[in-house]
Protein backbone atom coordinates (compact mmCIF):
# COMPACT_ATOMS: atom_id res chain seq x y z
CA UNK A 1 0.00 0.00 0.00
CA UNK A 2 1.38 3.76 -0.21
CA UNK A 3 2.81 5.73 2.23
CA UNK A 4 1.18 8.87 0.50
CA UNK A 5 0.03 11.22 4.03
CA UNK A 6 -2.44 13.50 4.17
CA UNK A 7 -3.54 15.82 5.98
CA UNK A 8 -5.93 15.05 9.35
CA UNK A 9 -7.68 17.74 9.56
CA UNK A 10 -11.77 16.94 9.58
CA UNK A 11 -13.76 16.93 6.36
CA UNK A 12 -16.59 18.63 6.28
CA UNK A 13 -19.74 17.94 3.66
CA UNK A 14 -19.19 20.76 1.76
CA UNK A 15 -15.80 19.82 0.96
CA UNK A 16 -16.48 16.22 0.36
CA UNK A 17 -19.50 16.84 -2.12
CA UNK A 18 -17.52 19.41 -4.19
CA UNK A 19 -14.47 17.40 -4.85
CA UNK A 20 -16.72 14.21 -5.82
CA UNK A 21 -18.64 16.07 -8.10
CA UNK A 22 -15.59 17.65 -9.30
CA UNK A 23 -14.30 14.45 -10.15
CA UNK A 24 -16.82 14.16 -12.89
CA UNK A 25 -15.27 16.29 -14.60
CA UNK A 26 -13.20 13.48 -16.05
CA UNK A 27 -15.90 11.94 -18.11
CA UNK A 28 -18.01 15.18 -18.93
CA UNK A 29 -18.25 15.85 -22.78
CA UNK A 30 -16.96 12.24 -23.30
CA UNK A 31 -19.31 9.82 -21.93
CA UNK A 32 -23.04 10.52 -20.95
CA UNK A 33 -23.91 10.64 -16.92
CA UNK A 34 -26.05 7.56 -16.84
CA UNK A 35 -22.99 5.88 -18.33
CA UNK A 36 -20.05 7.49 -16.06
CA UNK A 37 -22.28 7.68 -12.64
CA UNK A 38 -21.56 4.10 -12.08
CA UNK A 39 -17.44 4.27 -12.37
CA UNK A 40 -17.43 7.68 -9.95
CA UNK A 41 -20.24 5.99 -7.60
CA UNK A 42 -17.69 2.17 -7.10
CA UNK A 43 -14.46 4.53 -6.81
CA UNK A 44 -15.72 6.40 -4.09
CA UNK A 45 -16.82 3.30 -2.60
CA UNK A 46 -13.58 1.36 -2.79
CA UNK A 47 -11.67 4.86 -1.76
CA UNK A 48 -13.34 4.91 1.53
CA UNK A 49 -12.90 1.48 1.97
CA UNK A 50 -9.63 1.51 1.01
CA UNK A 51 -8.85 4.52 3.03
CA UNK A 52 -10.20 3.16 6.44
CA UNK A 53 -8.52 -0.39 5.84
CA UNK A 54 -5.25 1.26 5.84
CA UNK A 55 -5.80 3.46 8.82
CA UNK A 56 -7.27 0.28 10.63
CA UNK A 57 -3.81 -1.13 9.35
CA UNK A 58 -1.62 1.66 10.62
CA UNK A 59 -3.58 1.42 14.24
CA UNK A 60 -2.74 -1.88 14.59
CA UNK A 61 0.74 -1.94 13.71
CA UNK A 62 1.51 1.39 15.97
CA UNK A 63 -0.38 -1.11 18.53
CA UNK A 64 1.12 -4.67 17.90
CA UNK A 65 4.29 -3.70 15.92
CA UNK A 66 5.41 -4.57 12.63
CA UNK A 67 3.59 -8.37 12.44
CA UNK A 68 2.25 -8.91 8.98
CA UNK A 69 0.69 -12.42 10.21
CA UNK A 70 -0.92 -10.82 13.01
CA UNK A 71 -2.03 -7.75 11.78
CA UNK A 72 -3.37 -9.80 8.54
CA UNK A 73 -5.45 -12.16 10.84
CA UNK A 74 -6.98 -9.13 13.02
CA UNK A 75 -7.85 -7.46 10.04
CA UNK A 76 -9.68 -10.47 9.05
CA UNK A 77 -12.46 -9.57 11.55
CA UNK A 78 -13.13 -5.84 9.95
CA UNK A 79 -16.31 -4.85 8.41
CA UNK A 80 -14.56 -5.66 4.65
CA UNK A 81 -11.66 -7.67 3.86
CA UNK A 82 -9.04 -5.49 1.51
CA UNK A 83 -6.98 -8.46 -0.66
CA UNK A 84 -3.05 -7.75 -1.47
CA UNK A 85 -3.38 -5.69 -4.81
CA UNK A 86 -7.18 -4.52 -4.17
CA UNK A 87 -6.31 -1.20 -3.05
CA UNK A 88 -7.51 1.85 -4.04
CA UNK A 89 -3.98 2.74 -3.27
CA UNK A 90 -2.36 -0.14 -5.31
CA UNK A 91 -4.13 0.92 -8.17
CA UNK A 92 -3.11 5.12 -7.63
CA UNK A 93 0.48 4.12 -8.07
CA UNK A 94 0.15 1.96 -11.26
CA UNK A 95 -2.00 4.56 -12.62
CA UNK A 96 0.37 5.69 -15.34
CA UNK A 97 0.88 2.23 -16.58
CA UNK A 98 -1.18 0.78 -19.46
CA UNK A 99 -4.13 -1.17 -18.50
CA UNK A 100 -5.77 0.67 -16.31
CA UNK A 101 -9.26 -0.54 -16.54
CA UNK A 102 -8.20 -3.82 -16.52
CA UNK A 103 -6.50 -3.80 -12.93
CA UNK A 104 -9.92 -1.92 -11.51
CA UNK A 105 -11.97 -4.58 -13.06
CA UNK A 106 -9.85 -7.26 -11.38
CA UNK A 107 -9.05 -5.39 -8.25
CA UNK A 108 -12.95 -5.03 -7.94
CA UNK A 109 -13.14 -8.92 -8.80
CA UNK A 110 -10.81 -9.84 -6.18
CA UNK A 111 -13.10 -7.53 -3.43
CA UNK A 112 -16.07 -9.31 -4.38
CA UNK A 113 -14.63 -13.02 -3.75
CA UNK A 114 -12.71 -12.09 -0.23
CA UNK A 115 -15.78 -10.66 0.56
CA UNK A 116 -18.08 -13.56 0.16
CA UNK A 117 -21.64 -12.77 0.35
CA UNK A 118 -21.48 -9.04 1.50
CA UNK A 119 -20.09 -8.00 -1.66
CA UNK A 120 -21.13 -11.41 -4.22
CA UNK A 121 -22.05 -9.71 -7.82
CA UNK A 122 -22.15 -6.26 -6.65
CA UNK A 123 -19.94 -5.42 -9.15
CA UNK A 124 -20.40 -7.97 -12.10
CA UNK A 125 -22.34 -5.07 -14.53
CA UNK A 126 -19.89 -2.21 -13.14
CA UNK A 127 -16.64 -2.82 -16.26
CA UNK A 128 -13.84 -0.29 -16.34
CA UNK A 129 -12.31 -1.56 -19.18
CA UNK A 130 -14.66 -0.63 -21.33
CA UNK A 131 -14.64 0.91 -24.78
CA UNK A 132 -17.87 2.95 -23.90
CA UNK A 133 -14.51 5.07 -22.37
CA UNK A 134 -12.81 5.54 -26.02
CA UNK A 135 -10.12 3.11 -27.25
CA UNK A 136 -7.18 2.23 -25.22
CA UNK A 137 -5.12 5.25 -24.94
CA UNK A 138 -8.14 7.39 -24.16
CA UNK A 139 -9.52 4.72 -21.53
CA UNK A 140 -6.25 4.88 -19.69
CA UNK A 141 -5.78 8.88 -19.71
CA UNK A 142 -9.81 9.08 -18.34
CA UNK A 143 -9.27 6.57 -15.49
CA UNK A 144 -5.85 7.75 -14.58
CA UNK A 145 -7.65 11.10 -14.30
CA UNK A 146 -9.96 9.68 -12.35
CA UNK A 147 -7.79 7.97 -9.68
CA UNK A 148 -6.07 11.53 -9.30
CA UNK A 149 -9.03 13.13 -8.93
CA UNK A 150 -10.06 10.41 -5.76
CA UNK A 151 -6.37 10.47 -4.73
CA UNK A 152 -6.62 14.08 -3.87
CA UNK A 153 -6.14 15.23 -0.02
CA UNK A 154 -9.36 16.78 -0.06
CA UNK A 155 -10.66 13.16 -0.42
CA UNK A 156 -8.41 11.48 2.18
CA UNK A 157 -11.48 9.12 3.98
CA UNK A 158 -10.02 7.87 6.50
CA UNK A 159 -11.80 7.58 9.93
CA UNK A 160 -10.09 10.65 11.61
CA UNK A 161 -11.02 12.85 9.08
CA UNK A 162 -14.20 11.81 8.40
CA UNK A 163 -15.63 11.46 11.42
CA UNK A 164 -19.20 10.73 11.60
CA UNK A 165 -20.08 8.06 8.83
CA UNK A 166 -22.59 10.28 7.54
CA UNK A 167 -20.52 12.12 5.87
CA UNK A 168 -19.65 9.70 2.92
CA UNK A 169 -23.09 8.20 2.89
CA UNK A 170 -24.56 11.91 2.43
CA UNK A 171 -21.60 12.40 -0.27
CA UNK A 172 -23.49 9.22 -2.05
CA UNK A 173 -26.59 10.74 -2.22
CA UNK A 174 -25.44 14.09 -3.04
CA UNK A 175 -24.07 12.50 -6.19
CA UNK A 176 -26.85 10.19 -6.80
CA UNK A 177 -29.18 13.34 -6.42
CA UNK A 178 -27.17 15.17 -9.10
CA UNK A 179 -27.26 12.19 -11.20
CA UNK A 180 -31.05 12.15 -10.89
CA UNK A 181 -31.12 15.87 -12.21
CA UNK A 182 -29.50 15.70 -15.31
CA UNK A 183 -30.67 12.11 -16.61
CA UNK A 184 -34.50 12.69 -17.02
CA UNK A 185 -36.70 9.77 -17.92
CA UNK A 186 -34.04 7.51 -15.97
CA UNK A 187 -33.92 9.05 -13.35
CA UNK A 188 -37.53 7.94 -11.87
CA UNK A 189 -35.58 4.24 -12.35
CA UNK A 190 -33.27 4.83 -8.83
CA UNK A 191 -34.37 8.12 -7.40
CA UNK A 192 -36.73 9.17 -4.91
CA UNK A 193 -36.44 13.07 -3.99
CA UNK A 194 -35.54 13.25 -0.22
CA UNK A 195 -38.39 15.45 1.00
CA UNK A 196 -40.84 12.73 -0.11
CA UNK A 197 -38.55 9.83 1.39
CA UNK A 198 -38.74 12.22 4.48
CA UNK A 199 -42.30 12.12 4.93
CA UNK A 200 -42.89 8.79 4.17
CA UNK A 201 -40.71 7.88 6.92
CA UNK A 202 -41.75 10.47 9.24
CA UNK A 203 -45.75 9.59 8.90
CA UNK A 204 -44.76 5.38 8.43
CA UNK A 205 -43.02 5.96 12.01
CA UNK A 206 -40.44 2.94 12.22
CA UNK A 207 -39.39 1.63 15.71
CA UNK A 208 -37.11 -0.57 17.23
CA UNK A 209 -37.15 -4.22 16.07
CA UNK A 210 -39.57 -3.13 13.17
CA UNK A 211 -39.10 -4.94 9.47
CA UNK A 212 -38.56 -2.57 6.88
CA UNK A 213 -39.10 -3.23 3.03
CA UNK A 214 -38.97 -1.33 -0.09
CA UNK A 215 -40.13 -3.76 -3.25
CA UNK A 216 -38.81 -1.23 -5.69
CA UNK A 217 -35.73 -0.31 -3.83
CA UNK A 218 -33.90 1.84 -6.51
CA UNK A 219 -30.47 3.17 -4.68
CA UNK A 220 -31.69 2.71 -0.90
CA UNK A 221 -32.31 6.08 -0.28
CA UNK A 222 -36.05 5.62 1.52
CA UNK A 223 -34.88 2.62 2.96
CA UNK A 224 -31.64 4.64 4.48
CA UNK A 225 -34.42 7.50 5.81
CA UNK A 226 -36.98 4.74 7.36
CA UNK A 227 -33.49 3.28 9.14
CA UNK A 228 -32.56 6.69 9.88
CA UNK A 229 -35.89 7.59 11.29
CA UNK A 230 -35.44 4.79 14.18
CA UNK A 231 -32.55 5.36 15.05
CA UNK A 232 -33.41 9.13 16.18
CA UNK A 233 -37.13 7.98 17.35
CA UNK A 234 -35.29 5.43 19.83
CA UNK A 235 -31.47 5.80 19.62
CA UNK A 236 -31.85 2.13 18.51
CA UNK A 237 -30.27 -0.07 15.87
CA UNK A 238 -32.12 -3.09 16.09
CA UNK A 239 -34.27 -3.38 13.06
CA UNK A 240 -33.14 -4.96 9.70
CA UNK A 241 -33.98 -3.53 5.81
CA UNK A 242 -35.28 -5.41 2.94
CA UNK A 243 -35.21 -4.49 -0.60
CA UNK A 244 -35.23 -5.93 -3.83
CA UNK A 245 -34.31 -3.98 -7.43
CA UNK A 246 -34.92 -5.60 -11.00
CA UNK A 247 -31.80 -3.35 -12.68
CA UNK A 248 -28.52 -5.12 -11.52
CA UNK A 249 -26.61 -1.83 -11.71
CA UNK A 250 -29.31 0.06 -9.55
CA UNK A 251 -29.37 -3.18 -6.77
CA UNK A 252 -25.71 -2.69 -7.25
CA UNK A 253 -25.77 1.16 -6.06
CA UNK A 254 -28.29 0.18 -3.37
CA UNK A 255 -25.54 -2.62 -1.59
CA UNK A 256 -22.45 -0.08 -1.66
CA UNK A 257 -24.94 2.54 -0.71
CA UNK A 258 -26.30 0.61 2.09
CA UNK A 259 -22.28 0.05 3.17
CA UNK A 260 -21.63 3.39 2.56
CA UNK A 261 -24.33 4.10 5.44
CA UNK A 262 -22.56 1.59 8.12
CA UNK A 263 -26.21 -0.59 7.59
CA UNK A 264 -24.84 -3.98 7.90
CA UNK A 265 -28.20 -5.28 8.84
CA UNK A 266 -29.96 -5.35 5.27
CA UNK A 267 -30.88 -7.84 2.53
CA UNK A 268 -31.10 -6.19 -0.63
CA UNK A 269 -32.40 -8.84 -3.65
CA UNK A 270 -31.84 -8.56 -7.05
CA UNK A 271 -34.59 -9.88 -9.22
CA UNK A 272 -38.01 -8.56 -10.59
CA UNK A 273 -40.35 -7.85 -7.98
CA UNK A 274 -43.29 -9.13 -9.34
CA UNK A 275 -42.04 -11.73 -11.98
CA UNK A 276 -39.33 -13.38 -9.37
CA UNK A 277 -39.72 -12.44 -5.41
CA UNK A 278 -37.13 -13.07 -3.78
CA UNK A 279 -37.88 -11.97 -0.37
CA UNK A 280 -39.19 -15.22 1.04
CA UNK A 281 -39.47 -17.23 3.92
CA UNK A 282 -36.77 -20.29 4.56
CA UNK A 283 -39.06 -23.10 2.34
CA UNK A 284 -38.90 -20.86 -0.35
CA UNK A 285 -42.94 -20.98 -0.63
CA UNK A 286 -44.24 -17.69 1.31
CA UNK A 287 -43.93 -14.27 0.48
CA UNK A 288 -41.44 -12.69 3.83
CA UNK A 289 -44.14 -10.06 6.15
CA UNK A 290 -42.84 -6.77 7.65
CA UNK A 291 -43.83 -4.16 9.53
CA UNK A 292 -43.15 -1.80 6.97
CA UNK A 293 -43.39 -1.97 3.36
CA UNK A 294 -42.86 1.10 1.31
CA UNK A 295 -41.80 2.25 -2.45
CA UNK A 296 -41.71 4.39 -5.22
CA UNK A 297 -42.36 1.87 -8.23
CA UNK A 298 -42.06 2.62 -11.69
CA UNK A 299 -45.61 4.93 -12.48
CA UNK A 300 -47.58 2.74 -14.96
CA UNK A 301 -45.42 0.47 -16.22
CA UNK A 302 -45.79 -1.29 -18.75
CA UNK A 303 -45.12 -5.55 -19.47
CA UNK A 304 -45.36 -5.52 -15.89
CA UNK A 305 -45.77 -9.56 -15.83
CA UNK A 306 -49.68 -9.61 -16.93
CA UNK A 307 -49.45 -12.87 -18.26
CA UNK A 308 -48.44 -14.61 -15.39
CA UNK A 309 -50.37 -12.84 -12.50
CA UNK A 310 -53.47 -15.11 -12.74
CA UNK A 311 -51.45 -17.63 -11.65
CA UNK A 312 -49.17 -16.37 -9.06
CA UNK A 313 -48.41 -18.85 -6.54
CA UNK A 314 -48.06 -16.27 -3.78
CA UNK A 315 -51.92 -15.55 -4.47
CA UNK A 316 -50.74 -11.96 -4.70
CA UNK A 317 -53.40 -10.82 -7.61
CA UNK A 318 -56.47 -12.38 -5.61
CA UNK A 319 -58.57 -8.63 -5.25
CA UNK A 320 -58.10 -8.64 -9.34
CA UNK A 321 -55.54 -8.85 -12.00
CA UNK A 322 -54.03 -4.91 -13.10
CA UNK A 323 -54.39 -4.27 -16.87
CA UNK A 324 -51.63 -5.36 -18.94
CA UNK A 325 -49.92 -2.03 -19.53
CA UNK A 326 -50.32 -0.51 -16.01
CA UNK A 327 -48.34 -2.10 -13.47
CA UNK A 328 -49.08 0.38 -10.49
CA UNK A 329 -51.70 -2.30 -8.68
CA UNK A 330 -49.65 -5.12 -9.12
CA UNK A 331 -46.75 -3.63 -6.87
CA UNK A 332 -49.87 -2.26 -4.52
CA UNK A 333 -51.02 -6.00 -4.46
CA UNK A 334 -47.77 -7.28 -3.64
CA UNK A 335 -46.76 -4.87 -1.42
CA UNK A 336 -50.53 -5.32 0.55
CA UNK A 337 -49.28 -8.96 0.34
CA UNK A 338 -46.13 -8.42 2.45
CA UNK A 339 -47.47 -6.74 5.34
CA UNK A 340 -47.77 -8.22 8.84
CA UNK A 341 -50.99 -8.88 9.85
CA UNK A 342 -51.23 -7.01 13.13
CA UNK A 343 -48.80 -4.47 12.97
CA UNK A 344 -48.36 -3.81 8.90
CA UNK A 345 -48.35 -0.43 7.35
CA UNK A 346 -47.60 0.48 4.36
CA UNK A 347 -46.47 3.90 2.13
CA UNK A 348 -46.95 4.56 -1.76
CA UNK A 349 -45.86 6.79 -4.25
CA UNK A 350 -48.76 6.77 -7.07
CA UNK A 351 -49.91 8.15 -10.23
CA UNK A 352 -52.96 10.22 -10.08
CA UNK A 353 -54.35 7.92 -12.40
CA UNK A 354 -54.65 5.24 -9.87
CA UNK A 355 -56.89 6.87 -7.84
CA UNK A 356 -59.92 7.00 -10.41
CA UNK A 357 -59.01 4.76 -13.50
CA UNK A 358 -61.83 2.40 -13.76
CA UNK A 359 -61.97 -1.68 -14.88
CA UNK A 360 -59.56 -4.09 -13.15
CA UNK A 361 -58.27 -1.38 -11.47
CA UNK A 362 -61.16 0.19 -9.63
CA UNK A 363 -62.67 -3.46 -8.60
CA UNK A 364 -59.13 -3.79 -6.68
CA UNK A 365 -59.33 -0.40 -5.49
CA UNK A 366 -62.66 -1.30 -4.13
CA UNK A 367 -62.15 -4.23 -2.65
CA UNK A 368 -58.81 -2.52 -0.85
CA UNK A 369 -61.44 0.21 1.13
CA UNK A 370 -63.57 -2.14 1.50
CA UNK A 371 -61.23 -4.29 3.77
CA UNK A 372 -60.37 -1.08 5.37
CA UNK A 373 -57.12 -1.20 4.70
CA UNK A 374 -56.77 2.20 2.99
CA UNK A 375 -56.01 4.88 5.65
CA UNK A 376 -54.87 8.43 4.29
CA UNK A 377 -54.62 9.96 0.61
CA UNK A 378 -52.08 12.60 -0.26
CA UNK A 379 -51.56 14.73 -3.33
CA UNK A 380 -48.62 16.13 -3.75
CA UNK A 381 -47.10 18.87 -6.29
CA UNK A 382 -46.55 18.32 -9.72
CA UNK A 383 -42.89 18.41 -10.80
CA UNK A 384 -41.65 16.81 -7.58
CA UNK A 385 -40.10 13.91 -9.41
CA UNK A 386 -37.03 13.60 -11.59
CA UNK A 387 -38.02 12.38 -15.26
CA UNK A 388 -41.82 13.28 -14.77
CA UNK A 389 -43.34 16.60 -14.63
CA UNK A 390 -47.04 14.87 -13.55
CA UNK A 391 -48.26 15.09 -9.95
CA UNK A 392 -48.26 12.26 -7.70
CA UNK A 393 -50.12 10.87 -4.61
CA UNK A 394 -48.99 8.93 -1.62
CA UNK A 395 -51.09 6.00 -0.22
CA UNK A 396 -51.01 4.96 2.98
CA UNK A 397 -52.37 1.71 4.15
CA UNK A 398 -52.57 -0.02 7.47
CA UNK A 399 -53.71 -4.11 8.63
CA UNK A 400 -55.06 -2.08 11.76
CA UNK A 401 -57.33 0.56 11.74
CA UNK A 402 -59.50 2.36 14.19
CA UNK A 403 -61.63 4.15 12.48
CA UNK A 404 -63.22 2.87 8.59
CA UNK A 405 -62.87 6.70 7.03
CA UNK A 406 -60.23 7.63 4.27
CA UNK A 407 -58.45 10.83 5.50
CA UNK A 408 -57.61 13.15 1.62
CA UNK A 409 -55.00 16.10 1.56
CA UNK A 410 -54.18 17.99 -0.81
CA UNK A 411 -50.69 19.50 -0.52
CA UNK A 412 -50.56 19.91 -4.20
CA UNK A 413 -50.36 23.62 -4.26
CA UNK A 414 -48.02 24.43 -1.35
CA UNK A 415 -44.16 23.86 -2.58
CA UNK A 416 -41.22 26.00 -3.39
CA UNK A 417 -41.60 26.38 -7.19
CA UNK A 418 -38.01 25.95 -9.15
CA UNK A 419 -36.94 25.60 -12.72
CA UNK A 420 -37.37 22.23 -13.96
CA UNK A 421 -38.38 20.70 -9.95
CA UNK A 422 -40.63 21.67 -7.65
CA UNK A 423 -39.68 20.84 -4.16
CA UNK A 424 -40.98 20.32 -0.66
CA UNK A 425 -40.31 22.46 1.65
CA UNK A 426 -39.92 22.25 6.18
CA UNK A 427 -42.80 23.89 6.39
CA UNK A 428 -44.67 21.96 3.78
CA UNK A 429 -44.00 18.42 5.03
CA UNK A 430 -44.64 19.43 8.08
CA UNK A 431 -48.49 20.54 7.71
CA UNK A 432 -48.64 17.12 6.21
CA UNK A 433 -47.52 15.58 9.34
CA UNK A 434 -49.61 17.54 11.40
CA UNK A 435 -52.98 17.23 8.97
CA UNK A 436 -52.13 12.94 9.10
CA UNK A 437 -51.49 13.17 13.10
CA UNK A 438 -55.17 15.50 13.43
CA UNK A 439 -57.11 13.29 11.00
CA UNK A 440 -59.54 15.75 10.75
CA UNK A 441 -61.08 17.70 7.82
CA UNK A 442 -59.07 21.33 7.26
CA UNK A 443 -60.85 23.93 4.57
CA UNK A 444 -59.62 23.77 1.02
CA UNK A 445 -56.77 21.32 2.20
CA UNK A 446 -58.06 18.11 4.02
CA UNK A 447 -61.44 16.01 4.33
CA UNK A 448 -61.84 12.90 6.57
CA UNK A 449 -64.38 11.13 4.55
CA UNK A 450 -66.27 8.23 5.63
CA UNK A 451 -66.87 4.64 3.80
CA UNK A 452 -70.28 5.48 2.64
CA UNK A 453 -68.86 9.10 1.02
CA UNK A 454 -66.33 6.67 -0.87
CA UNK A 455 -69.44 4.12 -1.92
CA UNK A 456 -71.59 7.02 -2.72
CA UNK A 457 -68.83 8.35 -5.30
CA UNK A 458 -68.33 4.54 -6.84
CA UNK A 459 -65.10 4.12 -4.90
CA UNK A 460 -63.21 7.12 -6.92
CA UNK A 461 -60.24 8.49 -5.02
CA UNK A 462 -59.82 11.36 -7.45
CA UNK A 463 -59.21 14.33 -4.64
CA UNK A 464 -61.55 16.92 -5.98
CA UNK A 465 -64.26 14.92 -4.92
CA UNK A 466 -63.28 15.47 -1.20
CA UNK A 467 -60.88 18.53 -0.73
CA UNK A 468 -62.83 21.38 -2.24
CA UNK A 469 -59.76 23.85 -3.08
CA UNK A 470 -62.34 26.72 -4.71
CA UNK A 471 -60.92 30.12 -4.46
CA UNK A 472 -64.39 32.57 -4.66
CA UNK A 473 -63.68 35.79 -6.46
CA UNK A 474 -64.00 38.86 -4.72
CA UNK A 475 -67.42 40.30 -5.94
CA UNK A 476 -66.90 43.70 -8.15
CA UNK A 477 -67.98 46.73 -6.62
CA UNK A 478 -69.38 48.52 -10.18
CA UNK A 479 -70.29 51.82 -8.79
CA UNK A 480 -66.39 51.90 -7.05
CA UNK A 481 -65.31 50.88 -10.84
CA UNK A 482 -67.23 53.29 -12.48
CA UNK A 483 -66.22 56.38 -10.23
CA UNK A 484 -62.45 54.89 -10.68
CA UNK A 485 -62.88 55.09 -14.62
CA UNK A 486 -64.51 58.81 -14.64
CA UNK A 487 -61.51 59.74 -12.28
CA UNK A 488 -59.06 58.25 -14.77
CA UNK A 489 -61.13 60.13 -18.08
CA UNK A 490 -60.55 63.28 -15.80
CA UNK A 491 -56.86 62.89 -15.80
CA UNK A 492 -56.21 61.53 -18.78
CA UNK A 493 -57.99 64.99 -20.17
CA UNK A 494 -55.86 67.74 -17.90
CA UNK A 495 -52.71 65.28 -19.30
CA UNK A 496 -53.77 65.94 -23.27
CA UNK A 497 -54.34 69.58 -22.60
CA UNK A 498 -51.09 70.23 -20.86
CA UNK A 499 -49.35 68.03 -24.05
CA UNK A 500 -50.74 70.40 -26.38
CA UNK A 501 -49.68 72.87 -24.68
CA UNK A 502 -45.68 71.72 -24.72
CA UNK A 503 -46.58 70.80 -28.58
CA UNK A 504 -47.52 74.05 -29.97
CA UNK A 505 -44.09 75.67 -27.43
CA UNK A 506 -41.93 73.59 -29.65
CA UNK A 507 -43.60 74.55 -32.49
CA UNK A 508 -45.97 71.45 -33.38
CA UNK A 509 -49.17 72.48 -33.97
CA UNK A 510 -52.30 69.85 -33.04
Amino acid sequence: MSNIETTANQINQDDINKAVWAACDTFRGVINADTYKDFVLTMLFLKYISDVYKDDYKKLVEQYGDNPKLIHAMMSKQRFILPEGASFWDLYEQRHQAGNGQRIDQALHALEEANGTKLKNVFQDISFNTDKLGQEKQKNDLLRHLLEDFGKDILNLSSERVGSLDVIGNAYEFLIKHFAAGSGATAGEYYTPPEVSDLLATILEPVEGDQICDPCVGSGSLLLKCGAMVRKNSGSKKYALFGQEAIGATWALAKMNMFLHGEDNHRIEWGDTIRNPQLLDKEGTGLLHFEIVTANPPFSLDKWGHEDASSDPYGRFRRGVPPKTKGDYAFISHMIETLKPETGRMGVVVPHGVLFRASSEGKIRQQLIEENLLDTVIGLPEKLFFGTGIPAAILLFKKQKTDNNVLFIDASREFKSGKNQNQLMPDNIQKIIDTYKARETVDKYAYLASFDEIAENDFNLNIPRYVDTFEEEAEIDLVAVRTERVQLKSELNTLEAEMAVYLKELGYDA
